[in-house]
């Protein structure tokens, strides 16, 4: 959320939730163009070490930073799908609800045609695609929606 920020609100945001000093976000504030972006990590940051503690806001802005660079992390969300939901294999629609990215099948359908679901970072094109039980029974498999959202599935 705090990264898809505007650029103007930049400011108003690190001063209202985060404990910055004025000082320091108002050289935060000037950035501007690309420069932009590290001012948006940084409010990132401190918002969710006032919510969640130091720690967690270290480790999500690192797991932020692994997504980032394309690679995927055991700090990703994980969902477990039992096998009895899978039984002969789980169409691509019905996981990605069941994962929680996508809300219905006819959400998961309009982000196929829009070129947003990616299984393992591969493009979704067939929105009649199977996930066969082995590929959840061997390892832990990534989804995503758009750049951003991303979860790992594992079967159970």
């Amino acid at each position: 959320f705090w990264r898809n920020t505007e650029d103007k609100d930049v400011g108003r945001f690190l001063k209202l939730f985060t404990e910055l000093p004025l000082a320091e976000i108002a050289r935060l504030e000037a950035l501007q163009g690309a420069q932009i972006n590290d001012a948006k990590r940084i409010l990132a940051t401190e918002a969710t070490a006032l919510l969640h503690g130091r720690e967690a806001a270290e480790k999500a802005a690192q797991a932020a930073a692994n997504v980032f660079a394309g690679n995927a992390t055991a700090d990703l969300p994980t969902v477990e799908i039992a096998a009895a939901d899978v039984g002969t294999g789980i169409g691509v629609l019905t996981l990605f609800v069941k994962a929680g990215l996508q809300t219905s099948a006819s959400e998961a359908r309009r982000s196929i045609a829009g070129n947003a679901l990616r299984f393992n970072d591969e493009l979704i094109e067939d929105v009649s695609l199977i996930i066969a039980p082995e590929q959840l029974s061997t390892g832990t498999l990534k989804l995503s929606v758009g750049k951003k959202k991303h979860v790992l599935v594992k079967g159970i």
